[in-house]
């Protein structure tokens, strides 16, 4: 049967789906970045180093509750890639239709939980007393685009899982281009549009957000895509809904535990001062380019297992495995090398205070020469993650963060009474991360509830032939 709409990832050439899958998540992780960086120069350079702290801090609350949608979407694109590939549309409308309910309305709650705990939690996290105030008007600001973002990840989330990564692309061009003209027009008070300095950067999100959600919707209905969030049908909420749930929670569960441990880490940065918290701010800017290659090809080779387990297309699964670690490592292990040879001067770009610069060059050095352990990472927890075992990947991270990270950070940290002890916990775990997770991968566990549902027939190799056990390949 021939698909009516998106991209078929279940015949062809693995390694060109990837890359065209691949390369307009890029563009637009690329985007993101790009507006990140320009916001921190902005940040950074014109309000102070204490405007970039107060991002730094109010960073981490977000992306905590950010995280959680984050989890839910990704168990809608898996639903939906698995019902892609197995071309059973009238299941993918149940799951837009499930996942359209949820994740709007969980937006909306922890809008509101965010709004009433934001001085509270920033307090928890030892936030500076020179800008706790501060911070909190940012983030209960920021926080208003909650309810925007959720419904931007699920409507990206629905079209890659048919594999079409390009339609989201455009639309969050526009968002960014809109949301960097508006940065300094609403920092800066121009065009006789009030002076509202750092929070004029929140606001900026929340109205470029929403013109992107509208439009976007607007556009896919016109388009009559399958995919499209519409009114949804009532009656089979409940079973679909529950499905959504039992992968995508730990999914959330998962995409929390970094997003709290963040929390935890940023906490004990800032116990070292203001210096140290607004290093930590630069130096993670660098990280944002290093993880993109690894986020996305994660996302690619989680959209392509799941279609091609949907529709029986074992015997694809290792190649994806094996194309993705070459692109993505291969890529992160360029990026590495720059960030480890030329810290100095990537941190300029965003901070000259030579106070800041010394404790950033040595995150630099020590987490940047890990970056391709994460890479790594991605995509073995990708395929897990295709095959709707998100509990897994959820443990894996359970074990780095709370296990490794955390702990030894707080320990370290104090034993040697400098910042550098979380600098080395934040590599260690990484390594932590990758051993256990390409371990439950080449055990070829999370396959197995996957090949009872699968049909008698060629499309379903022996385990031992898809993973090379029986001859010994890795």
């Amino acid at each position: 049967m021939k698909a009516p709409f998106g991209r078929d990832l279940t015949t062809g050439s693995i390694p060109r789906h990837l890359v065209a899958f691949s390369i307009p998540m890029l563009m637009g992780s690329f985007l993101q970045t790009a507006y990140s960086f320009i916001n921190a120069i902005w940040v950074g350079r014109f309000l102070g180093t204490e405007a970039l702290a107060v991002v730094t801090v109010s960073f981490p609350v977000v992306f905590v509750l950010f995280s959680i949608g984050m989890g839910l979407t990704m168990a809608t694109s898996i639903l939906v890639s698995q019902n892609y590939g197995a071309r059973r549309m009238d299941e993918l409308r149940k799951v837009v239709d499930s996942s359209t309910v949820l994740i709007y309305s969980l937006g909306v709650v922890l809008t509101l939980l965010g709004e009433w705990l934001a001085p509270t939690i920033l307090t928890l996290m030892d936030t500076p007393p020179e800008i706790h105030a501060e911070s909190v008007s940012y983030l209960r600001i920021f926080l208003l685009s909650m309810p925007l973002g959720f419904g931007l990840f699920l409507t990206r989330s629905l079209l890659q899982g048919v594999g079409d990564s390009k339609t989201p692309l455009y639309f969050q061009a526009g968002s960014v281009l809109l949301t960097t003209v508006l940065d300094p027009v609403l920092m800066f008070g121009w065009l006789g549009l009030p002076k509202l300095g750092l929070n004029g950067t929140a606001w900026a999100t929340v109205v470029s957000q929403l013109l992107a959600l509208i439009t976007l919707l607007i556009y896919l209905r016109m388009k009559d895509v399958p995919v499209a969030p519409r009114r949804p049908r009532l009656a089979h909420l409940g079973p679909t809904t529950w499905k959504t749930l039992r992968i995508g929670v730990p999914a959330a569960v998962q995409q929390s535990l970094v997003s709290i441990g963040m929390v935890f880490v940023t906490g004990l940065v800032n116990g070292f001062g203001e210096v140290s918290t607004a290093a930590f701010g630069a130096a993670s800017r660098i990280d944002q380019i290093a993880f993109m290659p690894a986020m996305t090809f994660g996302m690619a080779v989680s959209t392509l297992a799941g279609q091609n387990l949907g529709a029986g297309r074992y015997d694809r699964v290792q190649e994806i495995f094996k194309w993705g670690c070459l692109f993505s490592g291969g890529i992160t292990l360029v990026i590495s090398a720059v960030a480890v040879s030329f810290p100095e001067a990537l941190l300029r770009i965003f901070v000259s205070d030579p106070a800041v610069i010394g404790p950033g060059v040595t995150y630099l050095h020590i987490v940047g020469g890990t970056y391709v352990l994460f890479a790594l990472i991605f995509v073995s927890n990708g395929i897990i993650n295709g095959a709707g075992r998100t509990l897994m990947t959820t443990i894996f991270s359970l074990v780095s963060l709370w296990v490794v990270r955390v702990p030894v950070a707080y320990w370290l940290s104090r034993r040697m009474g400098s910042v550098t002890g979380v600098w080395i916990a934040m590599a260690l775990s990484f390594g932590v991360s990758l051993v256990v997770s390409m371990a439950y991968y080449f055990s070829g566990r999370w396959r197995r509830p996957l090949v009872k549902k699968a049909p008698e027939g060629p499309t379903t190799p022996n385990p031992g032939d898809v993973f090379g056990h029986e001859t010994g390949e890795a």
